[in-house]
């Protein structure tokens, strides 16, 4: 009887999530990607490959493996631990080789990160299906072993230790060590690598395209850095990045008057892909039903970063149904604005409808303040994402970050999306200011707090339909209420009101925002 095996890896959302700059998200996906297809083609030796397909194109290569055949548990940790070892041994050399002159110790903590750092999850079944839930029962128990860690803390997570030449020194503990000396080694150890990779004397003020001045980051964190290096890439036949620049947020240019720049970050996801691939599974032909269905998100991933317009921003990866993204401009270039942003929006449904599935998409889209931390930004798109998805899926949540790191957001099917394009003002025009302070003044007054007032949600819809003329009809057919706002029919009569109240001021507040 055919055996099938599934397989994956983690942690893949904490490693992409413990990101400061642009070049950490890169080198996480890099890094990622680089794991799989080493999975996948050691599995391509003696097995078939179900999905992912194209282990030949490494960007974007997703991290759940379908394989038809058998390849035990520890096959897969063997490959996965040795290519990241690998990887490990690559960076750690190359620091070695261009700063001589140091005296490391640190040898031992790179081992405990090649060791540690991944844990794999393995099913195995009589059937695809079989495999996949062995693989989802496996994921129910995780192992996890902390890395030794002495006090000092990277300035990324707060948590894992500083890598520099001292790590690992025999007498260095939590007794004797001398913090502020070390602290002054750290500090010129990070300049002198900078300037390393930016192939500048060692005396030189690096420019920061590595690391900024007051960066200390763990071995990992380091790694993620190293890897976008092309000369390392090359070492390990990793995808490179041709060209790099980091996102301009700051208020140095002569165009920004003074202020930094907003970005926007989009996070996306298909549709209950699970229960899609269940379904395929139980195909008679579900092998080539699969295989068709990875091929295709892989093709739509590559499509979707190649054609992704630079003039607006980039894609940081895309790994078939799994997508993040940033909008903005050059340092030298015009700032790009929230209505802009907007509008890439919009058409965002008809470039995933390409990829020709049957499933549907959820976004997270964040529009973030100047100085909003990008750890935190990710933070948000995920929280954005998953409320998308909770509210019925095939929406976007958009969310608007301010520095102090408050927002407003709203959900909206996709198919409703255009509503925020027929707002019209008292004068036929489209300020949205006279619609928000309107709202503003009456939420002062408490107008729209129901307190068992039945009548409040047909004030909030009447006053809706004044600014979005005979929109306000479709809020009060309940099922297209429903689909709008993403109520359940387990809500009962207030809840429901409350939803209708909450929806309409939050695409008020949201759309005045995208507006300036």
């Amino acid at each position: 009887m055919t055996k099938y095996t599934a397989t994956t890896f983690a942690p893949v959302q904490g490693f992409i999530e413990k990101s400061r700059k642009l070049r950490d998200l890169y080198g996480a996906s890099l890094i990622l990607s680089y794991l799989s297809q080493q999975l996948v083609k050691e599995a391509e030796k003696t097995t078939t490959v179900i999905s992912p397909a194209r282990a030949n194109l490494q960007k974007g290569m997703p991290n759940r493996i379908l394989i038809k055949g058998e390849f035990s548990k520890a096959q897969a940790e063997e490959t996965l631990l040795s290519a990241w070892k690998r990887m490990l041994h690559e960076c750690r050399t190359w620091i070695e080789w261009k700063l001589p002159d140091y005296t490391y110790h640190w040898e031992r903590e790179w081992i405990n990160w090649g060791n540690h750092a991944w844990e794999i999850f393995w099913g195995e079944g009589d059937s695809i299906k079989a495999a996949m839930e062995d693989l989802e029962t496996c994921k129910l128990s995780r192992g996890w072993t902390a890395v030794n860690w002495i006090g000092e803390s990277s300035s990324l997570t707060g948590t894992d230790g500083i890598a520099f030449p001292g790590l690992g020194g025999v007498q260095r503990n939590p007794q004797n060590r001398q913090w502020t000396i070390e602290k002054d080694q750290i500090k010129t150890f990070y300049k002198r690598l900078a300037c390393a990779l930016e192939n500048r004397p060692p005396d030189a003020e690096p420019e920061g395209n590595f690391f900024d001045l007051n960066e200390k980051l763990s071995i990992p964190e380091l790694v993620k850095r190293l890897v976008t290096l092309p000369e390392i890439a090359n070492q390990l036949e990793m995808s490179k990045l041709e060209s790099f620049s980091e996102i301009y947020r700051g208020p140095e240019a002569k165009n920004d008057q003074g202020k930094g720049r907003w970005t926007g970050w989009f996070m996306g996801d298909g549709d209950e892909v699970g229960k899609h691939l269940k379904e395929l599974a139980e195909l008679e032909n579900g092998d080539e039903q699969l295989q068709k269905f990875s091929q295709a998100m892989r093709n739509w991933g590559k499509d979707f970063t190649r054609d992704f317009p630079q003039e607006i921003g980039r894609v940081v990866y895309a790994g078939g149904d799994d997508f993040l993204g940033v909008i903005y401009r050059e340092k030298d270039q015009e700032p790009i604005t929230a209505n802009q942003a907007f509008a890439w929006l919009t058409t965002l449904p008809q470039t995933w409808e390409k990829h020709d599935q049957k499933i549907g998409l959820s976004v997270g889209f964040v529009w973030a303040g100047t100085s909003v931390p990008q750890r935190d930004i990710l933070q948000h798109c995920r929280e954005a994402e998953k409320l998308a998805k909770s509210s019925g899926r095939g929406r976007v949540t958009i969310r608007i970050v301010f520095n102090s790191g408050q927002y407003v957001q709203w959900t909206c099917p996709w198919d409703y999306l255009n509503i925020l394009t027929k707002y019209q003002d008292r004068e036929n025009q489209s300020n949205w200011s006279h619609i928000y302070q309107d709202l503003a003044i009456l939420e002062s007054r408490r107008a729209f707090n129901l307190d068992k007032k039945t009548f409040v949600e047909k004030f909030a819809i009447e006053f809706f339909n004044i600014y979005f003329p005979d929109e306000g009809q479709q809020l009060l057919n309940y099922e297209r209420a429903k689909h709008l706002i993403g109520f359940s029919e387990e809500d009962d009569n207030y809840e429901r009101s409350k939803a209708t109240i909450d929806w309409i001021s939050d695409l008020i507040k949201v759309g005045w925002h995208l507006s300036n």
